[in-house]
Protein backbone atom coordinates (compact mmCIF):
# COMPACT_ATOMS: atom_id res chain seq x y z
CA UNK A 1 0.00 0.00 0.00
CA UNK A 2 1.24 3.45 -0.89
CA UNK A 3 2.09 5.79 1.99
CA UNK A 4 -0.07 8.87 2.30
CA UNK A 5 1.49 12.28 1.93
CA UNK A 6 1.92 14.05 5.25
CA UNK A 7 -0.67 16.76 5.75
CA UNK A 8 -2.98 15.47 3.05
CA UNK A 9 -5.80 14.83 5.52
CA UNK A 10 -5.47 18.41 6.77
CA UNK A 11 -5.66 19.77 3.23
CA UNK A 12 -8.72 17.63 2.44
CA UNK A 13 -10.41 18.73 5.69
CA UNK A 14 -9.68 22.40 4.91
CA UNK A 15 -11.07 21.98 1.39
CA UNK A 16 -14.23 20.34 2.75
CA UNK A 17 -14.69 23.24 5.19
CA UNK A 18 -14.25 25.81 2.41
CA UNK A 19 -16.63 24.00 0.07
CA UNK A 20 -19.28 23.60 2.77
CA UNK A 21 -19.00 27.29 3.62
CA UNK A 22 -20.10 28.10 0.07
CA UNK A 23 -22.55 25.20 -0.36
CA UNK A 24 -24.63 25.66 2.81
CA UNK A 25 -25.96 29.16 2.02
CA UNK A 26 -26.66 28.20 -1.61
CA UNK A 27 -28.14 24.72 -1.23
CA UNK A 28 -29.64 24.27 2.24
CA UNK A 29 -33.23 25.55 2.37
CA UNK A 30 -34.08 24.18 5.81
CA UNK A 31 -35.58 26.95 7.99
CA UNK A 32 -33.83 25.43 11.04
CA UNK A 33 -30.48 26.46 9.57
CA UNK A 34 -29.67 30.12 10.18
CA UNK A 35 -26.59 32.10 9.27
CA UNK A 36 -23.91 29.41 9.58
CA UNK A 37 -20.16 29.89 9.71
CA UNK A 38 -17.95 26.82 9.28
CA UNK A 39 -15.08 27.09 11.77
CA UNK A 40 -13.24 23.86 11.08
CA UNK A 41 -13.27 20.25 10.01
CA UNK A 42 -11.65 17.10 11.38
CA UNK A 43 -11.42 14.04 9.17
CA UNK A 44 -10.69 10.44 10.10
CA UNK A 45 -7.53 8.88 8.63
CA UNK A 46 -9.58 6.64 6.34
CA UNK A 47 -11.64 9.62 5.09
CA UNK A 48 -14.85 7.85 6.14
CA UNK A 49 -16.14 10.52 8.54
CA UNK A 50 -15.73 14.27 8.87
CA UNK A 51 -16.67 16.24 11.96
CA UNK A 52 -17.62 19.72 10.77
CA UNK A 53 -17.59 22.50 13.38
CA UNK A 54 -19.90 25.49 12.96
CA UNK A 55 -21.22 28.58 14.69
CA UNK A 56 -24.62 30.06 14.02
CA UNK A 57 -26.43 33.36 14.41
CA UNK A 58 -30.16 33.90 14.62
CA UNK A 59 -31.31 30.41 15.63
CA UNK A 60 -30.70 27.87 18.37
CA UNK A 61 -27.46 25.93 17.81
CA UNK A 62 -29.05 22.53 18.51
CA UNK A 63 -31.90 23.22 16.09
CA UNK A 64 -29.40 24.32 13.45
CA UNK A 65 -27.30 21.18 14.05
CA UNK A 66 -30.38 19.04 13.43
CA UNK A 67 -31.07 20.87 10.18
CA UNK A 68 -27.48 20.56 9.01
CA UNK A 69 -27.32 16.86 9.86
CA UNK A 70 -30.59 16.37 7.97
CA UNK A 71 -28.98 18.01 4.92
CA UNK A 72 -25.67 16.15 5.34
CA UNK A 73 -26.43 13.57 2.65
CA UNK A 74 -27.28 16.22 0.08
CA UNK A 75 -24.16 18.22 1.00
CA UNK A 76 -22.02 15.08 0.73
CA UNK A 77 -23.39 14.52 -2.76
CA UNK A 78 -22.40 18.07 -3.76
CA UNK A 79 -18.93 17.57 -2.23
CA UNK A 80 -18.52 14.38 -4.25
CA UNK A 81 -18.91 16.44 -7.43
CA UNK A 82 -16.37 19.06 -6.26
CA UNK A 83 -13.64 16.95 -4.66
CA UNK A 84 -11.31 14.68 -6.53
CA UNK A 85 -10.84 12.04 -3.84
CA UNK A 86 -11.93 8.42 -3.86
CA UNK A 87 -13.95 8.54 -0.64
CA UNK A 88 -16.02 11.54 0.35
CA UNK A 89 -16.63 11.37 4.10
CA UNK A 90 -19.95 11.16 5.88
CA UNK A 91 -20.59 14.57 7.44
CA UNK A 92 -21.32 15.07 11.13
CA UNK A 93 -22.04 18.65 12.22
CA UNK A 94 -20.98 19.80 15.71
CA UNK A 95 -21.61 23.22 17.24
CA UNK A 96 -18.33 25.02 17.98
CA UNK A 97 -18.64 26.55 21.43
CA UNK A 98 -15.16 28.10 21.47
CA UNK A 99 -16.44 31.42 20.11
CA UNK A 100 -19.00 31.79 22.89
CA UNK A 101 -16.38 30.77 25.47
CA UNK A 102 -14.04 33.40 24.04
CA UNK A 103 -16.68 36.11 24.37
CA UNK A 104 -17.46 35.01 27.94
CA UNK A 105 -13.75 35.06 28.83
CA UNK A 106 -13.37 38.50 27.27
CA UNK A 107 -16.32 39.76 29.34
CA UNK A 108 -14.78 38.36 32.53
CA UNK A 109 -11.46 40.05 31.77
CA UNK A 110 -13.23 43.33 31.04
CA UNK A 111 -15.13 43.12 34.35
CA UNK A 112 -11.93 42.35 36.25
CA UNK A 113 -10.17 45.30 34.62
CA UNK A 114 -13.08 47.62 35.51
CA UNK A 115 -13.01 46.38 39.11
CA UNK A 116 -9.25 46.93 39.33
CA UNK A 117 -9.55 50.46 37.91
CA UNK A 118 -12.24 51.26 40.46
CA UNK A 119 -9.96 50.50 43.45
Amino acid sequence: MKAKKPGRALRVADQIARDLATLIPMEVRDPRVGFVTITGCDITPDYAHAKVFFTVMGVDADTCRQGLNAAAGMLRNHLFKRLSIHTVPTLHFVHDESVERGFAMDQLIREAMDTTKGN
